[in-house]
């Protein structure tokens, strides 16, 4: 089925942190490499991180590099909560589906899930949860999390988020978002971190890096001074302190250069319309809904999924429905797209096989 297709797309479709690095994130890490500086984050380009995420959200920040997504959102979340607390999350949050159980197990708290249309929880769903607070016999929540972007590509407006944040507060709790596509948020709604953070109300969120051009490497970032003061003890025992902690520092302070964090976000988000945009002409292809962000979820044939992935890989969603998730990102091109296109059309055009390939339920 696969005979004849075109050559394999430039950049994979399978999600953002399959891209390269962003030449300018290569040159400050480079750059960095030069001089000597302390370790532990005792340099000056994690010195200049406070002053810089302060400027941003309008108010005292205080921002402490980790090494990833996953321990980013541990971190946060674990210093803002109390050890009895619990985190009350939509049921597809990255916290609940992909980070392995870590929360539960480093924090030994217990995730109160909330099930949803789209990824977006809404203040009315989590009055009953909230309502347990002070009951004994009944989790305790500690902190609301949300994602922005969701897992499932949608997007919170700010006022969204400052109406979960008003009800989080109200019941005594405090608000975390997972940013790790923060930039990709902002450019869809055309906010900026200070509206979308500050503003709203959130106490503590991850700033998403790796997925944005960076090597690796996510912050968490706070503007409550108690969740600050305990950060740096959670983070070093839950293994997140880097020891050259400048390398993760100065990729950060490149992408807030001049914005180019969100002009790449933005060119992600407008070439996942593209895409939904050009594959939606193709008879067999039903685009689930409209991307808001950098993710395109796609209803495709069950027999062409595999031969598609076998060609250029691209994850599977929900096979249950046939769902797949294509992605892009900073480096994608409208070239990559009219590949993966014309490779899709051709693959859906081709006569059934024999036999469909046996796939899990």
């Amino acid at each position: 089925m696969t005979d004849h297709l075109p050559p394999i797309p430039s950049t994979s479709f399978a999600s953002d942190n399959t891209a390269g690095l962003s030449p300018a994130v290569l040159d400050a890490i480079m750059a960095a490499d030069g001089p000597t500086a302390l370790a532990y984050g005792d340099d000056r380009w994690t010195d200049e991180l406070n002053a810089r995420f302060s400027e941003l959200l309008g108010t005292q920040a205080w921002a402490f590099p980790c090494w990833g997504g996953t321990g980013a959102n541990i971190v946060g979340i674990a210093a803002a909560l109390d050890h009895w607390q619990a985190v009350l999350c939509a049921e597809s949050a990255h916290l609940v589906t992909d980070e392995g159980g870590a929360p539960s197990r480093i924090m030994s708290s217990q995730l109160i899930t909330v099930a949803t249309d789209d990824g977006r929880l809404a203040p009315t769903q989590l009055a009953d949860k909230l309502a347990w607070i002070g009951e004994v016999h009944h989790p305790q929540t500690g902190v609301v999390s949300i994602s922005n972007v969701t897992e499932l590509g949608s997007v919170y407006s700010v006022d969204e988020v400052a109406a979960i944040a008003e009800v989080t507060h109200r019941a005594g709790a405090r608000l975390h978002l997972d940013g790790a596509r923060l930039a990709n948020a902002l450019a869809a709604t055309n906010s900026t971190m200070a509206d979308m953070i500050a503003g709203a109300g959130v106490d503590v969120f991850t700033w998403g890096a790796t997925k944005n051009g960076a090597m690796y490497g996510d912050l968490v970032v706070t503007t409550d001074a108690t969740i600050a003061a305990r950060v740096p003890f959670v983070r070093k025992q839950s293994a997140q302190l880097a020891s050259k902690m400048r390398y993760l520092s100065a990729q950060v302070l490149a992408l807030l250069d001049d914005d180019l964090w969100i002009t790449q976000a933005r060119h992600a988000n407008a070439m996942a319309a593209l895409l939904a945009e050009r594959a939606g002409d193709i008879d067999g292809v039903r685009i689930e809904r409209a991307p808001q962000a950098n993710s395109v979820f796609v209803q495709l044939p069950a027999d062409r999924i595999a031969p598609l992935q076998d060609w250029s890989f691209f994850w599977d969603w929900d096979l249950n429905q046939d769902l797949v998730r294509w992605m892009t990102h900073f480096g994608t091109t409208e070239a990559d797209i009219d590949r993966f296109v014309a490779g899709v059309r051709h693959v859906l055009a081709m006569d059934a096989p024999a036999s469909t390939p046996a796939r899990l339920a």
